[in-house]
């Protein structure tokens, strides 16, 4: 005997209508672009708690100080590029409607003697306003987008920020602060690396430094050493050289207590390349820990690939593959040079930086955890 039918089964399905998400407040909006000597990079968020949702991102490899090692300017194939990229952004932030935003340039455009010139042009074509940040802001932004990864049982803290033409290091000691304000003593450093007296607990920024070589001017200075591992060698030896004026501690530091924090397309790939992802997840990434003996293996993976099976690599990818020895020199003499046998892989910097000074300054964060 057939089973009985339902009643209603020959019924069409009752239609439920999700409501159309509602567009962000204008008005709450920031916007911050980070244009440095490979990549133009920008972010628009909302402020949520006392972090931020993104609503809209642009990242493209556009090369910008392609060739000033060796000239001194800025090219012309280089600023149309970037320019190009600069117009998309634009019209992101039109659509958008965006009116509170800092868009920055770094190390490239320091170092270009026709700089001004590009910037003058990039206003004219484009209608945005670059302005050129000394390397001490790019430092301090880069530390504060790199709080919510700081543990509350860390007493010194070193931040790294290896980008494409320059590479700024940050000792910070928090060992005065207690365990729970740590993450947010870190963001108050917004407000400078020396700021005025507060009643909360403070960082003290023990040493920085900008060293005017990252993974675009380290790899230009050697370009003409043909075997690949001597490259490699002569890159991490002649970055460790010039580490040489920032020795904040003398002697060995407690690693229970110390923690470095890495942000760069460099460190980035490698913990992708560790995990073997072929696709880039962010959430993976982003806050993962890996120790030095998982960071060399993997640097040894990237030398015995050699030039063109990094090239094949799809944990590299195509943009990162010319860069990725370069960066993981320098990512070796820093692992060299101090106490630690981990790593904190950041997936942020300077653009999450900036967005926090912003929202801080207007004071739309919430405090409490990140």
């Amino acid at each position: 005997m057939a089973p009985k039918r339902p009643i209603g089964a020959g019924a069409f399905p009752k239609v439920v209508e999700s409501p159309v998400p509602k567009p962000p407040n204008p008005d709450e909006l920031y916007a911050a672009l980070d244009l440095g000597t490979n990549s133009c990079r920008m972010l628009i968020a909302q402020p949520k708690g006392s972090g931020f949702h993104v609503v809209d991102s642009f990242s493209k490899s556009v090369q910008l100080g392609s060739g000033l090692e060796r000239t001194g300017r800025l090219s012309r194939s280089s600023m149309a590029r970037t320019i190009q990229a600069l117009r998309i952004c634009q019209q992101k932030l039109k659509r958008n409607k965006v009116t509170s935003m800092r868009l920055v340039t770094t190390e490239a455009c320091r170092r270009a003697k026709n700089s001004r010139d590009f910037i003058r042009r990039v206003k004219r074509e484009t209608g945005l306003t670059l302005e050129i940040i000394e390397p001490e802001e790019e430092a301090r932004l880069a530390v504060i987008s790199c709080a919510p990864l700081v543990s509350t049982r860390t007493e010194q803290l070193l931040v790294v920020d290896i980008g494409g033409g320059s590479t700024e290091l940050v000792w910070i000691d928090i060992s005065s602060v207690p365990r729970r304000d740590r993450p947010a003593a870190i963001m108050r450093l917004h407000a400078g690396f020396h700021p005025p007296e507060s009643p909360f607990p403070a960082a003290k920024v023990v040493d920085w430094i900008s060293v005017p070589l990252g993974v675009a001017t380290l790899r230009d200075q050697f370009n003409d050493v043909e075997d690949d591992s001597a490259r490699f060698a002569l890159m991490s030896w002649f970055f460790e050289e010039n580490l040489a004026s920032f020795s904040p501690y003398q002697g060995e530091q407690a690693r229970e207590r110390f923690q470095i924090v890495g942000t760069s397309g460099t460190v980035t790939t490698v913990a992708a390349s560790h995990l073997g992802l072929k696709r880039y997840d962010r959430t993976k990434v982003d806050g993962l820990r890996m120790t030095s003996e998982q960071i060399d293996k993997v640097i040894r993976e990237y030398l015995t690939l050699g030039p063109e099976g990094r090239r094949r690599d799809p944990r590299i990818g195509e943009d990162r593959q010319a860069l990725i020895m370069s960066g993981s020199a320098i990512l070796q003499a820093l692992l060299r040079c101090w106490p630690t046998d981990r790593l904190s892989v950041a997936d942020r910097g300077l653009r999450e930086g900036l967005l926090y000074a912003q929202m801080s300054a207007d004071g739309v964060l919430e405090d409490g955890p990140f």
